[in-house]
């Protein structure tokens, strides 16, 4: 059952139908077959694995109905998980192995998961591509040229190539997004906060008590249905045990259902980057069918943010976050104008606010290209082509600061295909703490007009 939904075996497994450690086998097996071309999953828990596979159909055979009791799951090499080294792809570290699980890995093993083992990354989780010198490169299986993404690229190859059926991972500059739209998967980047980050920290840092804040980055679900990231939403989501004494989760529905009942804002330009042909018109595609199934569909809003404003923001906030651990006073920004950034992201979110009273999601692209080459070169000297233009590498990322500058959930998911076969995505921005919504209008597409295909080669 490679390319069955996580809500599939599920009720496969409640059913008796099949079990939970031929479902790990049937994993192990796929791995096996085709992981020494794609290497996505770098570090492998089979064992471990197994004993808990049959502890799971014990469990099931009493009656036990957890929402993932039995479904074998990876996780980024960024999480820790208890036994296991974590890297970031960095020579050198891993050892001792983590102590403890970090708590997303916690909460889905309290929900019946089976951690198979973790997928490859890019190096310090700071790039397009998931390669390291730990770890080597992951490629993508829709093209091994190419790459899938960047920084939870194993996870998306590992999910398009059916070893399993979710994967987590962390996003701060498009890391979740950017490989589901090149491996023609779904993410979703929930809203800021609400997924506990502790126990996915540098390797060799210490796991605090409680971490809900740190800037701009999250750490959320992968799949092969938007159905299936509203069931790993659910298993991994809400405050972090500290918070929980006093406050419990309770996120809105979705503003609709029915895909003619929503409100699109959609956008296919960007006043910093060029976006490529093969995405504008996969997005054109989408809003055309969109209209003909009764959506209120518009391409412009006098309250949307200055979208050139949100990127330089945006870049001041990151810089404060990666500069905070690196030598020199030039490294990061003052705290004087951390704040005065602050202050302006802000502002900007009471824009979107504005924006969502009038507009359910926002449409745009995840990234101006699909999947590139492998690129070895030194980050800083990296050209990417889109189209006619010729754009360096690390301007690439305007798209994924929309919904990260402030905190806002967003869902990927698959649109199509370019004329070179590859994954086209889209990217789905709700209203702050609408994470249902954006999840639902991505299940409404999904019935309307498709999502995941198995890349050629894999669905045998």
């Amino acid at each position: 059952m490679p390319y069955a939904t996580t809500r599939e075996l599920v009720a496969a497994l409640q059913s008796g139908k099949t079990s939970a450690a031929a479902l790990l086998a049937d994993s192990i097996e796929r791995i096996k077959q085709f992981d020494p071309a794609l290497n996505a999953v770098a570090v492998r828990d089979f064992e471990r694995a197994r004993v808990a596979a049959l502890a799971a159909d014990a469990a099931l055979a009493r009656g036990d109905r957890r929402p993932l009791l039995g479904v074998p799951v990876t996780v980024k090499e960024a999480f820790n998980v208890e036994g296991l080294p974590t890297t970031w792809g960095i020579p050198g570290t891993g050892q001792p192995p983590a102590a403890e699980d970090a708590v997303l890995v916690r909460r889905l093993k309290a929900a019946g998961a089976i951690v198979i083992g973790k997928t490859n990354v890019a190096m310090q989780l700071a790039d397009w591509q998931s390669s390291n010198p730990v770890y080597g490169r992951t490629n993508n299986p829709w093209d091994l040229a190419r790459t899938p993404g960047g920084s939870s690229g194993g996870g998306a190859a590992a999910l398009a190539a059916g070893y399993v059926s979710l994967e987590f991972g962390s996003d701060l500059v498009g890391s979740l997004r950017v490989p589901a739209h090149f491996c023609g998967v779904f993410a979703h980047k929930p809203t800021h906060g609400l997924v506990p980050m502790r126990g996915s920290a540098p390797p060799g840092t210490p796991a605090l008590s409680a971490d809900p804040w740190v800037d701009l980055a999250v750490v959320g679900p992968m799949a092969r249905s938007p159905a299936d990231l509203a069931l790993a939403l659910d298993a991994i989501a809400g405050p972090d045990d500290a918070q929980a004494i006093a406050y419990r989760l309770a996120l809105p529905p979705s503003r609709h259902a029915a895909l003619a009942d929503f409100r699109v804002l959609l956008l296919d330009t960007h006043p910093l980057v060029p976006t490529s042909a093969a995405v504008r018109s996969a997005l054109q595609r989408l809003a055309d069918g969109l209209a003909r199934a009764g959506c209120r569909v518009e391409r412009g809003s006098p309250l949307l943010p200055d979208l050139a404003r949100v990127a330089s923001l945006w870049g001041q906030l990151l810089w404060a976050q990666l500069g905070a651990d690196m030598p020199g006073a030039e490294a990061g920004i003052s705290h004087r104008d951390w704040i005065h950034a602050d202050r302006m992201r802000a502002a900007t979110a009471h824009r979107w606010r504005a924006l969502f009273a009038q507009w359910d999601v926002v449409l745009c692209p995840v990234s101006p290209t699909p999947a590139f080459p492998h690129d070895p070169g030194e980050m800083e000297t990296r050209r990417l082509r889109i189209d006619d233009h010729e754009i360096a590498y690390k301007d690439q990322s305007p798209w994924s600061s929309l919904a990260t500058l402030t905190g806002l959930p967003a869902t990927a998911m698959p649109i199509g295909l370019s004329e070179e076969g590859l994954p086209v995505g889209m990217q789905i921005i709700g209203p702050y703490l609408e994470d249902r919504t954006t999840i639902a209008f991505a299940e409404a597409v999904e019935r309307a007009f498709g999502g995941f295909v198995p890349p050629p080669g894999y669905d045998g």
